[in-house]
């Protein structure tokens, strides 16, 4: 706990050289001007602030959300409010004798040693950054956050969480002190300190404008653009052996020396863990309701899959030809429907999708994600493979590996006693060609978004894209209403995406009538698109459409165009 609370400590040290961390510098280097009497009062206000602030929200921030109701972003938007007030401040002489007299009030509830004009103030701008501010986090603090998100808050977490504060704080302070004492030795500087004031009360509003706009989000993806090695090796001192067995053992996953190596399920006795049972309670499809007990004697595999997700659709045709070739040697698949978004959880949908994929193995609604929990699932698609006694002997997330998984299923049906178990494997060569990831277009999950505005959550407003788009980000034009699903364009709005694959593919959920979108690649319009018709995808159910499949993969802008305002979209993926 010692070791993790010190790297936690060093962590913090380092972080203010992170990419991250550059857009908040300039609130930092501010803090330290403004007032006759502020001397060392301000930056240990800044400092005191931060430390708690970060330290809280850190914890908290999840629980906060969730049970008063106050979105994130509206805490992060009066952070901003109060660093651009005391941009104003520095800017309007009357209006920070104003504020002067506010915390000198407030200041005055502190011990007497504190009470000085710009302690006040300076706790108020460290409580704001401290809400602000997002560092690149390592391990430690990783697994900190990851137990904040579930609601796990423990002791340790608090001091590892306080120990990285504490380290952050340190630089912080000293630049405040360093940008002071430049002014007192620089006759020069102190001349003309009138005018400096203002110049830093620009730069702080100019902050707290660019942050409202999410500009220093953008400005950090361009350093990285531009420098992509820079910053890179900041969290590696964290990932060591060491740190690693410390965080193993407060997750209560620790392995022993001697069983370094080994397979998973060769931990666990017998030969692996008992897999969890088919949860009752939702609608099958191709078969009467199953239980895993009734299976003993075969070989099952348990496909987690959602029909909108272009992962799971590449894996169907392996599953189709092991369930074909294996079937009648003791091989069940149990497709567990868990739906990524909410139009995926309508039965119909799911069974005309089952119908259009040719899936024939039995297949459960999982609309609950009850067996999702069960096996503590986190991806789409997931396969566990449980061999003849009810154990899980394999598992695979993701697409890939589809040798080594008949493999498995070849060598687990050996085992029932299965005869003429073939070992040639002859599955289709697996490719991929894209380099953009999933992205998700309402505002509950939407990444690298590119517009010049802030999204307007739940009601329809106006955005504009840019006149040049960074790789990987989309951008919406016109009228759109953005909901935490989906976005939901007007007629006339746009899209653009700056993306690199060989394929593009899109969920479309229409809101009754029949909708067509017009489908432009670098300004020209592309027909190439199973769902692609001379340029035109014509949307007429909920799901996944295939809008481009060019010759040969490529970074390229692609524009869709919106004749009406009948379609919601929900996410990008590629191939």
């Amino acid at each position: 706990m010692i070791l993790l609370i010190a790297f936690a400590f060093l962590a913090g040290i380092i972080t203010v050289l992170s990419p991250c961390i550059l857009p908040i510098l300039p609130i930092i280097l501010t803090s330290s001007i403004g007032g006759q009497n502020i001397g060392k009062a301000r930056p240990v206000g800044v400092v005191i602030g931060f430390i708690l602030s970060f330290t809280f929200f850190t914890l908290f921030l999840s629980t906060i959300v969730r049970i008063s109701g106050i979105s994130a972003d509206a805490l992060r938007l009066i952070s901003v409010l109060v660093i651009a007030g005391f941009g104003v401040s520095l800017l309007i002489p009357q209006f920070q004798v104003i504020v002067e007299r506010l915390f000198s009030k407030l200041a005055g509830l502190m011990p007497r040693s504190q009470n000085k004009t710009g302690f006040g103030g300076g706790l108020l701008i460290g409580f704001s950054v401290g809400l602000l501010w997002t560092p690149c986090v390592g391990p430690i603090l990783a697994s900190v956050i990851s137990l904040a998100i579930t609601g796990s808050v423990t002791f340790d977490a608090f001091l590892i969480t306080f120990a990285y504060s504490l380290g952050t704080a340190i630089p912080m302070f000293l630049i405040m002190i360093g940008g002071q004492n430049a002014l007192k030795r620089v006759p020069w500087l102190l001349t003309n300190l009138g005018n400096i004031q203002k110049l830093f009360g620009v730069l702080m509003i100019l902050t707290a404008i660019g942050i409202f706009f999410n500009i220093d989000r953008k400005f950090q993806t361009f350093i990285l653009d531009k420098f992509p090695k820079y910053g890179a090796g900041l969290t590696k001192f964290e990932d060591n052996e060491l740190i690693k067995n410390q965080l193993d053992k407060k997750s209560g996953q620790e392995i022993k020396k001697e069983d370094m190596g080994k397979p998973m399920f060769d931990l666990i006795s017998p030969k692996g863990i008992r897999a969890p049972e088919i949860i009752p309670g939702g609608v099958w499809i191709n078969s009467k309701p199953l239980n895993l007990s009734e299976l003993r004697g075969k070989v099952a595999i348990i496909d987690f899959w959602t029909y909108s997700c272009i992962n799971c659709q590449r894996t169907m045709p392996y599953l189709r030809r092991w369930y074909d070739t294996y079937k009648d040697k003791g091989l069940v698949i149990i497709g567990v429907h868990s739906p990524e978004f909410e139009f995926e959880k309508n039965e119909k949908n799911v069974m005309e999708a089952i119908k259009d994929f040719k899936l024939s193995y039995p297949i459960v609604q999982d609309n609950d994600f009850a067996t999702w929990r069960a096996y503590n699932n986190s991806y789409w698609p997931a396969k566990y493979f449980i061999d003849k006694d009810g154990y899980v002997r394999y598992a695979h997330f993701g697409e890939g590996a589809y040798d080594e998984s008949e493999k498995v299923i070849q060598e687990l049906l050996k085992e029932t006693g299965a005869l003429d178990i073939s070992s040639k494997i002859n599955n289709p060569t697996y490719q991929i060609n894209a380099k953009t990831p999933e992205i998700y277009l309402g505002f509950g999950r939407i990444n690298n978004f590119a517009s010049s505005e802030s999204i307007k959550q739940n009601t329809v407003s106006t955005y504009t894209a840019p006149a040049n788009l960074g790789s990987n980000q989309v951008a919406y034009d016109n009228s759109w209403n953005v909901m935490e699903e989906y976005a939901n364009p007007q007629k006339g709005a746009k899209l653009f995406l700056n993306f690199e694959s060989k394929e593009v593919f899109l969920v479309i959920r229409t809101k009754g009538n029949p909708a067509k979108v017009k489908v432009y690649i670098d300004d020209k319009l592309q027909g190439f698109g199973e769902d692609n018709k001379n340029g035109i995808v014509t949307v007429n159910t909920d799901r996944l459409y295939k809008l481009i499949n060019l010759p040969t993969p490529g970074r390229h802008i692609l524009r869709l165009e919106f004749e009406d305002s009948n379609v919601e979209l929900y996410a990008f993926t590629f191939g």
